[in-house]
């Protein structure tokens, strides 16, 4: 298993949740699972001003989860699975260490109660 503590940047993954931390930008991730969109498109749900939005589409680039390219005037943009995939990778790590702990502290808690029976 991959040790994350020592993975070349360790910005990256802090970088992703905070990315993600904001529920305006998880949506554009999910429109964005379903395929590249434009920038006018992404913003046309959130009620907020094309400059605010941009920043949302600014922190997604920087955390590596979006790229865009700029076609005449019109910028596209696209899902980086890469960095959610690092993202998961680390989740099902710390589940996996959670859960042995867990099975080891409730076959811990069985044996204790059986001892206190006899």
């Amino acid at each position: 298993m991959p040790n994350y503590q020592q993975s070349p940047d360790p910005h990256d993954l802090d970088n992703v949740f905070q990315a993600l931390a904001d529920p305006t930008r998880r949506a554009v991730m999910t429109r964005l699972s379903e395929g590249p969109a434009s920038v006018s498109e992404l913003a046309k749900p959130f009620d907020m001003a094309l400059p605010s939005f941009l920043q949302h589409l600014k922190v997604l680039e920087e955390s590596g989860l979006v790229s865009s390219k700029k076609q005449g005037r019109v910028r596209t943009c696209e899902a980086q699975f890469k960095r959610l995939s690092e993202a998961e990778e680390w989740i099902a790590h710390q589940r996996a260490v959670w859960e042995g702990r867990l099975d080891r502290l409730g076959a811990y808690l069985e044996a204790l109660q059986s001892t206190e029976k006899e």
